[in-house]
């Protein structure tokens, strides 16, 4: 990939805008931490770091609820002595969302080079995202780099079988699974995610398509967890597997009634030999409660960003920073 890394740009002394992922849970800090090597690599060269981002959905209204102090305050703590200052939410402005071009060359009037650090939040075609990257020298940032190579090696010569567990509520990521289906030997799906597969999805645990690629599980009454014969079933798919890439929990972990399906297939998924990835908020806090995070080989801050990346092997924030390296280059 084209991609412009922060060491090949001059940063030294130099206004520097990250476009960095702060839409986070403060009592799960793995994003924040993520930005670590990037902005101490910025502080050794004396730049002025500015921080922009976005919490939540205020829909371009200003919410009291998502503004940035509590996450910035977080930030502190975790980059002590390394100087910078975070702009207010992105989000209370319309033009974010929009990707409205006026927007973005406000932003850009603010810094003197752009870095994308915000690996999660690239899949949006936001102004800050996709906008920004034609107005300034830019960059992607240390962990975007690091994310980009990680997750490509899913695709690339990977072990096989390579096995996708995909779980969680979000109908969106049913989105992903045709393009998975290109890179993927089988793709396992639970969570709430059976149910739009139709009521077949509910009664037993089936194979989905002529390839047989996609294993469906089938859910409790309440539909908040998997039932056992999906839990074996997954099990002995992740037993086989070269390569997994795990997206999502299997059932309401918040509630200890309903983690079954959740921790014995992470758990089954942690204990693999298999090249493993897991990513997403929602399996960040999994990895949290039962301490997995050091059985993963890569834990990627990104969720949809991540499944999307995987199935298309490209992002509107990638396109963005490699088309304006093209334009530089060609210019």
């Amino acid at each position: 990939m084209n991609l412009s890394k922060v060491a090949d740009l001059d940063v030294t002394n130099k206004k520097v805008l990250v476009r960095a992922d702060l839409d986070v849970d403060v009592t799960e800090t793995y994003r924040l931490e993520a930005l670590l090597p990037t902005l101490k690599y910025l502080s050794s060269k004396s730049s002025k770091i500015i921080l922009i981002g976005h919490r939540g959905r205020p829909e371009g209204k200003v919410a009291e609820e998502l503004k940035m102090k509590p996450v910035e305050n977080e930030l502190r703590k975790i980059a002590s002595g390394i100087s910078f200052e975070v702009l207010e939410n992105l989000r209370f402005d319309p033009g974010e969302e929009a990707n409205n071009f006026e927007y973005a060359k406000k932003l850009a009037l603010l810094g003197d080079v752009y870095v994308n650090e915000a690996f999660a939040s690239s899949h949006r075609d936001a102004a800050s995202i996709t906008s920004l990257p034609k107005l300034l020298p830019h960059a992607a940032g240390i962990r975007f780099v690091e994310e980009v190579n990680n997750l490509s090696k899913v695709f690339d010569n990977p072990k096989r079988p390579v096995l996708f567990v995909v779980g969680g509520s979000k109908k969106d990521k049913l989105d992903y699974i045709e393009g998975l289906k290109t890179i993927a030997d089988k793709i396992l799906v639970g969570g709430r995610l059976p149910e739009y597969y139709g009521d077949k999805a509910l009664e037993s645990v089936r194979v989905a398509g002529s390839e047989d690629k996609l294993i469906i599980a089938n859910l409790i009454m309440d539909k908040e967890d998997i039932t056992i014969h999906s839990i074996e079933k997954f099990e002995e798919e992740i037993k086989k597997a070269g390569t997994i890439v795990l997206a999502g929990p299997m059932g309401k972990y918040e509630d200890k009634g309903h983690r079954q399906g959740t921790e014995r297939i992470f758990n089954a998924v942690a204990g693999s030999s298999a090249f493993k990835i897991t990513g997403g908020g929602d399996s960040l806090s999994v990895l949290s409660i039962y301490k997995l995070k050091d059985k993963f080989d890569w834990v990627s801050v990104g969720g949809g960003a991540m499944l999307e990346f995987l199935a298309k092997k490209t992002l509107p924030g990638i396109k963005a920073l490699e088309s304006a390296n093209l334009n530089k280059e060609g210019g």
